[in-house]
């Protein structure tokens, strides 16, 4: 399946990847699993390496490779056992900087995207808030027009990179009484008077930063607005495909990682005289999880094609969340259960690849809200389009 998608290019560019990860990141995940910061440095490393650009316009310093590279990027970050690290860097690449890449003018994409791909900046994207999570439309956050700038005030909260970043792409009403259709994107420096921050502790992903952000009349100025003024709903909506084939790639990235160690572990571990892969209620169940991690893999690499080749392929990346995400908590469970009590212990990995597995059903979309849209798309036959 791999020589479908996959070209000798792709290929050297996963082996150098891997490669980088080992010798780059891996020897400071565990300090920043506890530190709950991943230092500055390893940013503008993987803007050195291009990483940053990779689905980014040549225009700006980024490479314009095809979707398949992110894949790969995506796939090698979870097998490194941070899904914090993993998500504060694609969360930067892809959610952050796509709405710069789709939304953003030229000025701003000099002042933000550019430095974005160098890994000089970092930022954030704000849509969720505490009381509208997969309610996008009935966020609180408004930014009332006042001259020649917009008045910011609300708050948000679950922000990957909401504490270090240095710009933040933020969802706001600029049109309250219009609901969904009244709701505008903007771009805010970090350290514009008025916006402060609160980590929050969380039970997994714990090497990235997650924050609650408050805005309390915080002046931007009128330029800051991305795109057009009450486009913002289409612009967040359209944009769902990738953040959510994204998740579903992660899901069956970990859970390969995750099988393909408990497997060796299983060879390796001896009971009653032999080695506990050859007993038969455990290779079964073992047997089902590698055909499920595959039909969720193969599903996925099919959407991510329909999505290079220019398709929108809403009701897929939503199904490939809602599976891929499911596979992947199923699979952590009956891996940990392999490994008996070390799976129960921080030494071994599982415990957390079990922590960091389970806000894939919840993060970019609960798995309540994706099987809704689904069965609109299916049962009422409604369809979606992009709003650019």
């Amino acid at each position: 399946m791999d020589k479908m998608y996959f070209t000798e290019e792709h290929e050297f560019f996963r082996k150098s990847f891997k490669d980088f990860l080992q010798k780059e990141v891996v020897p400071h995940i565990d300090k920043w699993e506890k530190t709950g910061t991943i230092e500055r440095f390893i940013w503008k490393k993987f803007g050195e390496m291009g990483y940053f650009g990779i689905y980014q316009p040549e225009e700006y310093g980024g490479l314009d490779l095809d979707l398949f590279y992110t894949v790969i990027f995506l796939e090698e970050l979870q097998k490194i056992n941070s899904g914090g690290f993993a998500a504060a860097m694609w969360a930067h690449a892809y959610l952050a900087m796509t709405h710069l890449k789709k939304e953003a003018n030229h000025e701003q994409k000099e002042k933000y995207l550019a430095p974005s791909i160098t890994g000089e900046k970092i930022g954030c994207l704000c849509i969720t808030e505490p009381f509208g999570g997969s309610d996008v439309s009935g966020m609180r956050t408004t930014a009332e027009k006042k001259g020649d700038a917009y008045i910011l005030n609300g708050s948000k909260t679950f922000i990957t990179n909401g504490i270090y970043s240095d710009y933040l792409i933020v969802a706001a009403k600029t049109s309250p009484e219009l609901g969904n259709k009244g709701i505008s994107i903007f771009v805010v420096d970090r350290d514009t008077k008025g916006i402060s921050a609160t980590k929050l502790d969380k039970l997994g992903w714990r090497a990235s930063d997650t924050g609650e952000i408050a805005f309390d009349n915080v002046e931007i100025p009128i330029t800051n607005l991305m795109g057009e003024e009450n486009m913002g709903f289409p612009y967040i909506m359209q944009h769902f495909a990738l953040e959510r084939l994204i998740m579903g790639i992660n899901g069956h990235a970990r859970s390969e990682f995750a099988l393909e160690y408990t497997i060796q572990y299983m060879k390796d571990r001896f009971a009653f005289g032999k080695s506990i892969s050859k007993f038969q209620a455990l290779r079964h169940r073992v047997a089902q999880l590698a055909s499920e991690i595959e039909v969720c893999k193969t599903f996925n690499y099919v959407t991510a094609k329909r999505l290079n080749d220019g398709e929108y392929v809403v009701k897929e990346a939503t199904m490939s969340k809602l599976i891929s995400t499911k596979v992947s908590d199923e699979v952590m469970t009956e891996c940990l259960q392999f490994l008996g009590g070390y799976g129960y212990m921080e030494d071994y990995p599982l415990a957390r690849l079990l922590r960091d597995s389970r806000l894939g059903p919840i993060g970019g979309g609960t798995s309540e809200i994706l099987r809704e849209i689904i069965a609109k798309m299916v049962i009422e036959e409604k369809s979606y389009k992009p709003a650019t």
